[in-house]
């Protein structure tokens, strides 16, 4: 990632999310750190990773046992002003996924990028 792309996404909080929504809490714990740092007035960048992508497919359903969706919190999102998602390159393939296809718009990004990703953030948050 070039500098002028690294700036694109500087920001105060990057919130990785390596969990897909369903069998662990640690998707939804994720998200809601993202909601209440923009709440207050942090600037959020979203990164799903490995199965976190799973997050952003279209038609999710409930999990085992009634386990509610995570979509009605990404629907809220823009509300909160995280208008920046990222996705693993990798992991999109790996799940025969394509960025167009996800229920949010996202961008994809490449292994190489992701240590840039980091350093420009203050913070890093791993979910």
């Amino acid at each position: 990632m070039a500098n002028d792309e690294a700036q694109g996404v500087e920001g105060d909080l990057l919130v990785i999310l390596r969990h897909g929504p369903h069998g662990s809490s640690w998707l939804r714990e994720g998200l809601d750190a993202a909601l209440v740092a923009a709440a207050f007035g942090r600037r959020v960048t979203l990164l799903f990773m490995g199965e976190g992508v799973t997050a952003l497919m279209p038609a999710q359903q409930s999990g085992p046992l009634g386990q509610k969706g995570t979509s009605p919190t990404l629907e809220m999102l823009e509300m909160y002003d995280i208008d920046t998602l990222l996705v693993e390159a990798e992991a999109l393939a790996r799940f025969g996924l394509r960025a167009e296809g996800l229920m949010l718009s996202a961008r994809a990004v490449e292994a190489k990028e992701l240590s840039v990703l980091a350093a420009t953030h203050s913070l890093v948050l791993t979910f």
